[in-house]
């Protein structure tokens, strides 16, 4: 289901039918009177389709359509015009546009488009996902590097407790590899036949997230056109990776402990009980227990994730690693980027050592791969480390640049920090500053509500 809805035309009575109708899809919609309104309204919430009308004053619905794609080449944009004529739908379905309805405006037809409209979009998201485990299997695999006593101690635990079926909760920083490990103990168990399947339970609200976990029924909500298949039963006799567990509401981690305890669920508007078999992996960034304590996890559900506890250390903790993962790095990204860069020279390795990496391996890797990216030929110099670095200061590197946060000491301040610069660097467009600070869109906006960053 999208999220929002922007709805651009500058007839008040079409754009009021249309909004009930669409609202009353449970949609999230949002109005604007002209192409103007729309493009800045467009860029400041980033909604998931766009529904123009063409024939408007000052900018009309071809040159929004343009200006939207120049913008988000992906998105979703269906046009309406009164003037149903061919020149103008040919014209609109060459500039991008997804498809073009005349007016008055049939609402079957409409809710069909906006159905098809997300089905496609779903379906990129999940070529969008299976291109991203292609480029995981190629590169990241063998990425966990362990030179550092603690790394080496972790890896042996993880080799010990892989064939057995318990449940396992791994708590880290991010950026420290939580998913990588999860797989390692997929990859050395007797399920490793069978399906790894990964959650990001932050990214999604708590309606999609019980549909991506237990599936649906077709028709147990608006846009549930057809019967889906969760990701405890694409996860059967394998294991399902539930990564920021600590970000699930009460409500679905009642659901969740059912089917660890159980072995069993239905479908969301189903009533047909489904058996699986499948093996717990949880990640989390934040200390789980002083979430129980807080009342904000459940205590019974903790326990039943946490047969097995793998604590993972911060990269300021084993620096030790550094080295070859700044050599894994600088392979990785020369070959991607087509350089030929053959190392890295002693000092520049030695000022990536002394630095104490607050963002971890993420941090790490966005860093030699900005100095890839901005140099020419033969070994990566001292030059190429940010300033930040090299004087040590806090910062955190990769899309959004070096950003340097001078005097802050809280982690929550820092945060806050990160969050104005994204947003002042992408002028406001928040889904685009959500994925330059490499987190979700919904995940941002509690951010901003939690610092009340208007």
């Amino acid at each position: 289901m999208f999220e929002s809805i922007l709805l651009v035309d500058d007839e008040a009575n079409a754009r009021k039918g249309m909004t009930q109708f669409l609202q009353g899809l449970d949609y999230d919609v949002m109005t604007a009177t002209n192409g103007k309104e729309g493009l800045e309204l467009f860029k400041k919430e980033s909604p998931d389709l766009v529904i123009s009308d063409i024939r408007m004053p000052e900018m009309d619905g071809i040159e929004l359509l343009e200006s939207i794609k120049a913008e988000a080449p992906s998105a979703k944009v269906i046009l309406l015009t009164a003037y149903g004529s061919v020149e103008d739908a040919v014209k609109a379905m060459k500039k991008g546009a997804f498809y073009y309805l005349t007016k008055p405006v049939n609402l079957e037809e409409l809710e069909f488009l906006v159905r098809k409209a997300f089905s496609s979009y779903q379906l990129e998201e999940e070529n969008r996902e299976l291109k991203q485990e292609l480029f995981r299997e190629r590169y990241d695999q063998g990425r966990l590097i362990a030179h550092s006593p603690k790394m080496k101690e972790l890896l042996k635990t993880v080799d010990k407790i892989a064939a057995s079926n318990a449940s396992v909760l791994i708590e880290g920083e991010s950026g420290t590899g939580k998913e990588l490990i999860a797989r390692r103990i997929h990859d050395l168990s007797p399920r490793k036949q069978h399906p790894f399947i990964a959650v990001h339970c932050a990214a999604l609200t708590e309606t999609l997230l019980a549909s991506e976990l237990f599936g649906h029924e077709k028709g147990a909500f608006t846009g549930a056109a057809d019967r889906k298949k969760g990701r405890f039963e694409r996860a059967d006799h394998g294991s399902l990776f539930l990564d920021e567990i600590g970000e699930i509401t009460q409500d679905t981690q009642v659901k969740l402990l059912r089917v660890l305890q159980e072995g069993e669920f239905e479908r969301v508007g189903g009533t047909k009980t489904i058996k699986v078999d499948v093996r717990l992996i949880a990640a989390t960034n934040k200390t789980l227990l002083d979430e129980v304590q807080h009342q904000k996890f459940r205590e019974d559900l903790y326990y039943r994730i946490n047969v097995i506890y793998l604590k993972i250390p911060p990269l300021r903790d084993r620096k030790e690693d550094i080295p070859p993962l700044v050599d894994a790095f600088i392979r990785q990204y020369a070959a991607l980027n087509a350089k030929k860069i053959h190392g890295i020279e002693k000092d520049a390795r030695e000022a990536l050592v002394q630095y104490d990496w607050p963002g971890n391996i993420r941090e790490l890797k966005n860093i030699v791969e900005r100095m890839i990216v901005l140099s020419s030929a033969g070994m990566l110099t001292l030059d190429q480390v940010p300033e930040d670095i090299r004087q040590g200061s806090p910062h955190v590197a990769g899309p959004l640049g070096n950003v340097a946060l001078h005097g802050i000491t809280k982690i929550s301040d820092a945060e806050q920090e990160l969050i104005r610069s994204a947003l002042r660097e992408t002028k406001g467009n928040k889904s685009n500053a959500a994925e330059k600070l490499g987190i979700s869109r919904r995940t941002l906006y509690r951010k901003l509500e939690e610092y009340k960053i208007l």
